[in-house]
Formats: structure tokens, C-alpha cells, sequence
């Protein structure tokens, strides 16, 4: 880099270029129709495949007008509402959602006990592999981690490039095993590294369920409540799957159709997964209400948060984008059935943990916010509190750190990603290659002492 910036004068030109010519005319993709992030004019997402996997819904169509309705969030035909209900108590139902996505079908508890078995013998890392890989060049992003650390993975695999759907579900039931473990010994090396801090490493066990060793490896002290690891159990059961379409998964559609290797593919998801408008909205709502605990004296106050939230909205607070994060969902209308879920789950971890005020805040927000944005936005369909208004709260109640709140969507990612590789690889579909529409011109060529810019 430092090479590189011995040459800024080229590159402030280069950019100055990009700048003025680089940009598209905006009204180009309304003459030609082009549905900019595959959506069409309502917001609706333009329909690209078919899976069996899950079923997300906002709304209802009734000729062609939408309606909204209560939101709905099926993993394989089961409302995820029955499944997490039924979970009631659990600390491993992301492993019965896990053998749900993969297998279509919900567990038997022989089969459970047996899937957890195998789960547990494949979690730990290759030998040596988190002193060689992981420890040898901590990252400060995490997903970063988990990206390198899923490519290195490939040279320990004896038969990478095979796509079986038998082998890949192998290399599937492998990266959801190990991604907890990855997770938390690149942000235990992180905090060494850069933090200064001692280096604490447990082993997982493997009777515990994912939840229960996400809590063990990250502690220094390895100890846990059943609450404490019965919401974090909920936590990855709501982020396990969320449709085809969203930008994480239909990258796994993307590149599983090119007939790459099962660790290429999941590490392009985690690239997709990594960027702030996908996987890093929970980090954006944390930093809001810090921001707004800044900035408003009485934050149980509902004049003085209102007024805090409708300086978001006219973009003079916090990050200037006028986003009230943690709201507002491109298919959810009336509610977000994860949000609604979790929010449960979130008070009672509130009172049990001491956080009763803290939670009074978020739903102060999710409230005054819903009647802002309708409001001033004259949006023409209801507006929903989303899974990240309080999925961010549980993680940090449960003393997850920030650096590791993306990670712990890839970490229930991971499954519905591999269900929907196998998926594709078992339809044989065809490669994706969307098109794009040429507007620039064609120009002639110049010598090189003839060219002037």
C-alpha cells in the first residue's frame, strides 16, 4: 500500500475520471427496463428460481394489488413459530433446524441424538490448525477470518473439488460443526493480537449443543445458564434461513451453479454475508442507541426519543442516512415473525440478567418509530421492527462482543447456505448468468502518444 500511495497524483486522476464518467445515467435503467437489484418497480424481488427449503411472506396478492399481512417464515413447510414453540426449553433446537433444512424433515430423537453425535466428532479444527492458520494472522474482522479459514480448509479436504451431493453434504455437516470454533478462536486471537489482552482457548465438548459451545469457547470463565444458552439457541434457529433470494444465499445459488468446490462458494457467501447492508444491520442498531443514550438526556422519555428518532429520519443524527435501523423489511409488512420471536425471548433474558430498562428502550423505539416513518416517509405499507432491532440486544446481554455479531449470523447461516448448495446441485440447474445492458459507446483506438486526458 505504501508503494501504491507513492503514486496518488495518477490515482487522484484516474478518480477523477471514475467520477465524472464512470457514473450511469439514472433514467437509463427506466427506458430499459433493467431491474436494478433484481427487484421490479414495487420492491418486489424478480423471481429467479424455486426451492423447497423455506418460505418467507409479507403479503398477499389479490389481482394486482398487494396486501399486507402478518409475516410469515416456514423452514421446510413448518412455521417457524411451531418450531421455535416446540423448541420450548431446548438448547439444541439449531441442530433440529439444521437436520430440518438439510433433510427436509424433522428429527426423530434417535436420529438426534446421532446427528448431534456426529456434529460433536467433526467440530473440533484440523491439528495444529489454530496455531498455523488462525493464530499465525489474526484479522481484525472476523468474517475475514472465517473466509481464509474456510479456503484453507480445502487443503485439508482429501477430495475438495468432488460436488456429490453426498460428499458436499459431508463438507457441509464439517463447516457448520467447525464455523463456532473458527469464530471464536479468530476473536480470541484478535484480542490478543490487538487488544493485548491474555489468550484464552477451551476446547469444545462435544455433548454440548452449538449454542452451549459458542458460550464455553468465548468466556473465560467456560460457564453458562440454561436461559442464557436457551436464547442463544433461538438466536441461530432465526438466522439459520430466510429464503433463496436474499443476497448471502442467492450468492451460494450463483456460484454452486459455476460447479465449484463447496469451500469456494461458502466463502463468496461470507463476502456477501460481511457487508454492512446485509449481515451488519444488528452492529448499525447498537451503535444507534448508543448514539442516542448521547444525545437524549431522558432516554425514557417518549417526547425526547421522538424527537432523537425524527432527527434520524431528516438525516441531522447519528450517521446522517435518515435509517431508523432495526426497522422497515423488503418483504415484512405488518411484522417480522423472527423479530416478534426473539423480542420474547429478549425480555425474559432482561429480567433474568438485569436489563429490564435496556429492553424498555428498544421497544420505546420499536414503537415510536413504526408511527415516524409512516408518518414522514408516506410509505403505503406498514413498517415492522425487524429481527436486527433485537437480536443485537441478546448478543450483547449475553456478552457476545461486537466483532463477532456478523459471525454469529454466518454461524446459523452456514445451514440454510449448504441446504440450498445441495439443493441446486441435486436439480443440475443451469449456470446463472443474468445480462447486462451495454450504454456506453464505442470508441477508436489511439496510439499511446496520442492520447491526452
Amino acid at each position: 500500500m505504501e508503494t501504491v500511495s507513492n503514486f496518488k497524483y495518477l490515482l487522484d486522476d484516474i478518480s477523477s475520471i471514475i467520477d465524472t464518467d464512470g457514473k450511469i445515467d439514472q433514467t437509463l435503467y427506466s427506458k430499459y427496463d433493467v431491474k436494478r437489484g433484481l427487484r421490479d418497480s414495487d420492491g418486489r424481488g424478480v423471481l429467479t428460481g424455486l426451492t423447497e427449503i423455506s418460505d418467507v411472506s409479507g403479503f398477499r396478492v389479490e389481482g394486482n394489488e398487494r396486501i399486507p399481512i402478518p409475516g410469515e417464515l416456514y423452514y421446510q413447510g413448518y412455521d417457524v413459530r411451531e418450531l421455535v414453540k416446540g423448541f420450548s426449553g431446548s438448547k439444541h433446537g439449531f441442530e433440529e433446524t439444521t437436520f430440518l433444512l438439510l433433510f427436509g424433515e424433522l428429527p426423530t430423537e434417535k436420529q438426534l441424538k446421532e446427528f448431534m453425535t456426529i456434529i460433536g466428532t467433526l467440530r473440533p479444527l484440523p491439528e495444529n490448525f489454530n496455531r498455523d492458520v488462525i493464530m499465525k494472522a489474526p484479522s481484525r474482522n472476523i468474517m475475514n477470518c472465517l473466509e481464509r479459514c474456510v479456503l484453507t480448509l480445502y487443503s485439508y479436504d482429501d477430495d475438495p473439488d468432488n460436488i456429490d451431493v453426498r460428499h458436499v453434504l459431508l463438507q457441509s455437516l464439517s463447516l457448520i460443526a467447525r464455523f463456532p470454533v473458527i469464530a471464536s478462536y479468530g476473536y480470541q486471537s484478535y484480542r490478543h493480537k490487538f487488544m493485548d489482552s491474555s489468550l484464552v482457548i477451551h476446547r469444545p465438548k462435544p455433548e454440548l449443543s452449538t449454542a452451549e459451545n459458542i458460550l464455553r469457547l468465548l468466556r473465560p470463565d467456560p460457564t453458562f445458564t440454561d436461559l442464557e444458552a436457551q436464547v442463544l439457541d433461538i438466536c441461530l434457529v432465526l438466522h439459520a434461513e430466510h429464503g433463496g433470494g436474499n443476497n448471502s444465499t442467492f450468492t451460494t445459488h450463483v456460484i454452486s451453479t459455476t460447479g465449484t468446490d463447496t469451500y469456494s462458494t461458502v466463502a463468496g457467501s461470507l463476502g456477501s454475508l460481511k457487508g454492512p447492508r446485509h449481515g451488519g444491520a444488528n452492529l448499525k442498531v447498537q451503535q444507534m442507541i448508543a448514539d442516542l443514550k448521547a444525545n437524549v438526556e431522558d432516554t425514557e422519555s417518549d417526547a425526547q426519543v421522538k424527537a432523537y428518532l425524527m432527527k434520524i429520519l431528516k438525516k441531522q443524527a447519528f450517521d446522517k442516512a435518515g435509517l431508523i435501523y432495526g426497522m422497515g423489511h423488503a418483504i415484512y409488512t405488518i411484522s417480522d415473525p423472527r423479530a416478534e420471536i426473539l423480542k420474547e425471548a429478549a425480555r425474559k433474558l432482561s429480567e433474568a440478567e438485569g436489563f429490564v430498562k435496556e429492553f424498555e428502550l428498544y421497544d420505546r423505539v420499536e414503537r415510536i418509530a413504526k408511527e415516524l416513518i409512516v408518518k414522514n416517509r408516506a410509505v403505503q405499507k406498514p413498517v415492522c421492527a425487524n429481527v436486527d432491532l433485537y437480536s443485537g440486544f441478546v448478543y450483547s446481554v449475553l456478552k457476545i462482543p461486537v466483532e463477532l455479531f456478523t459471525p454469529m449470523f454466518a454461524i446459523a447461516r452456514i445451514a440454510g447456505w449448504s441446504a440450498h448448495r445441495i439443493e441446486e446441485l441435486a436439480n443440475h440447474g443451469k449456470i446463472i448468468r443474468p445480462a447486462y445492458k451495454y450504454v456506453g459507446n464505442h470508441r477508436e483506438y489511439l496510439p499511446i502518444d496520442e492520447r491526452n486526458w
